[in-house]
């Protein structure tokens, strides 16, 4: 069997109030009709993960003078990352946001949004979640998704 995949191959439009919900496809041969054996019914609900924005990379914590600490990131992109040959990659959303999370044996104990790749984190505050062996974590936000997966580092005091 070969199966040809060329530019006729598209990906579902799905609105954003579709996202999550039942479909019923059906699969095959199209000169075949939908009742035919070899067309396959699938019921399948989309949530959207090629909107889905990829974590941060290289997440880093440096001290800064007076005790607090600056953690800084790059952020990566799924929309023509590719090329080496700018200086960043586009950012591939209406805008630049980012959630930061500390989440200390299960639970979040402070989230903040941020608009730029770096948070600076109070010597205090880190004190009080380094103590209880926090994990700092930070993902991008889209619009069309919200916030993708996390990248993470420990709190190690």
């Amino acid at each position: 069997m070969v199966i040809l995949l060329d530019d006729a191959l598209t990906q579902i439009d799905l609105l954003a109030s579709e996202r999550g919900l039942a479909r019923h496809y059906r699969i095959g041969a199209l000169a075949r009709g939908v009742d035919d054996p070899n067309v396959v019914h699938r019921i399948e609900a989309f949530s959207g993960i090629g909107l889905r924005p990829y974590s941060p990379a290289h997440l880093r914590a440096k001290s800064l003078p007076g005790g607090d600490r600056e953690v800084t990131w790059v952020r990566r992109t799924r929309i023509d990352g590719d090329s080496w040959e700018s200086f960043e990659v586009p950012l591939g959303e209406t805008q630049e946001q980012y959630l930061v999370r500390i989440v200390v044996s299960g639970a979040i104990v402070r989230e903040q949004v941020v608009t730029q790749p770096s948070w600076t984190y109070s010597n205090a505050q880190f004190a009080a979640d380094a103590a209880a062996g926090g994990t700092l974590m930070v993902a991008q936000i889209s619009d069309r998704f919200g916030p993708g997966p996390f990248a993470s580092m420990s709190l190690a005091a």
